[in-house]
């Protein structure tokens, strides 16, 4: 396995913060703590094939180095839940969107579940993020009309249900249209043969560096939800909580993930709007900014770094090094890096 190097380093007072504005920890009075400052960024390095890094690089292990990618679109609001399939995902990134709830994208690599969803409609959030992977599949239920042309000239394979691609199916007892609609990510994939493969997105996986801070519990905020991270000593991973609520999944368990990326974006209202005129967030994955990295119990005020669409994010500590994740599930939690806003 690829190692992060490790420097000691201290933290100051002032160096040790935590929360932002759209988020908060467990044990801060609100307001009391800001994002992290912002640190130099090394320059960037050429991309290494997934055999070179000598682990998954979604992940960290050792399964499904040379796997096609399948990135689903799942509603993430009340009557969607419990979700199914997430279990199983590599990366979840939690996105705002209109009406300041939030919707997810999965992605799947190293493992398939048997089925996923609820499957919702695309952003065009999702097309920014999804250039970092180079060409994989996605499955999703429909699009907003003027985006469809983007879809079409976007860099990835279109299996969305609106698209004709089949193994979409109506399931669960107790479930209503459009909460009902689950996909087989199988069939998803053999209808995408030419889909990209894993590879290098800027994630490193390894030991974790030294300082940080201990933490018992993270909230991310939107304008109509939260999300707390938990951390569970003894499943040795962070547990969601869905507005408060635990994050069941249908499969048994609660959602939740090894580490948690907490990334400030700048939010931005985009040209796109639903059928109501509530206006599509756009939200802004290149550039820089800071996040917050939470595994085995502690904080790490980062950096963030993206040339460009087509360019990995890499997450960089205080001392200038590479971010080491856990190997695990890595949940990227996309919160505006001012307050919580509709824009």
């Amino acid at each position: 396995m690829h190692r992060v190097s490790r420097r000691r380093f201290t933290f100051t007072l002032g160096g040790l913060l935590l929360g932002a504005a759209g988020c908060s920890s467990g044990g801060e009075k609100p307001g009391s703590t800001a994002p992290p400052p912002t640190a130099t960024t090394p320059a960037p390095t050429p991309t290494p094939t997934p055999a070179g890094l000598g682990y998954h690089p979604f992940t960290g292990g050792r399964k499904g180095l040379r796997n096609r990618v399948l990135a689903v679109k799942i509603d993430n609001t009340g009557p969607a839940h419990p979700q199914e399939g997430l279990r199983s995902a590599d990366i979840v990134y939690v996105e705002q969107v209109e009406g300041g709830e939030t919707r997810i994208m999965a992605i799947f690599c190293s493992k398939l579940p048997q089925r996923v969803g609820p499957v919702r409609s695309a952003r065009i959030s999702d097309l920014h993020l999804l250039d970092q992977f180079r060409r994989p599949a996605l499955a999703f239920s429909g699009v907003q009309s003027k985006m469809k042309q983007l879809v079409r000239d976007s860099d990835l394979i279109d299996v969305s249900e609106d698209n004709g691609a089949g193994g979409y199916y109506r399931y669960g007892s107790g479930r209503y249209a459009p909460y009902n609609l689950f996909g087989d990510p199988r069939s998803l994939l053999r209808q995408a043969g030419k889909a990209g493969r894993a590879r290098d997105i800027g994630f490193r996986f390894g030991p974790a560096p030294e300082g940080g801070r201990p933490v018992k519990q993270f909230t991310a905020r939107w304008p109509a939800e939260t999300l707390t991270f938990k951390w569970s000593a003894r499943q040795k991973r962070w547990l969601s909580y869905h507005n408060g609520t635990p994050n069941a999944a249908a499969e048994g368990g609660q959602l939740g993930g090894k580490t948690i990326v907490v990334q400030y974006v700048r939010t931005t209202r985009s040209r796109f709007h639903d059928f109501l005129g509530a206006y599509t967030p756009l939200l802004h994955t290149t550039g820089k900014g800071k996040a917050v990295v939470l595994r085995d119990g502690r904080a790490y005020d980062c950096t963030w770094s993206r040339p460009s669409r087509r360019k990995g994010t890499v997450f960089t500590t205080e001392a200038g090094e590479r971010m080491a994740f856990a190997p695990g599930q890595v949940w990227v939690v996309l919160v505006n890096s001012g307050r919580p806003v509709v824009p």
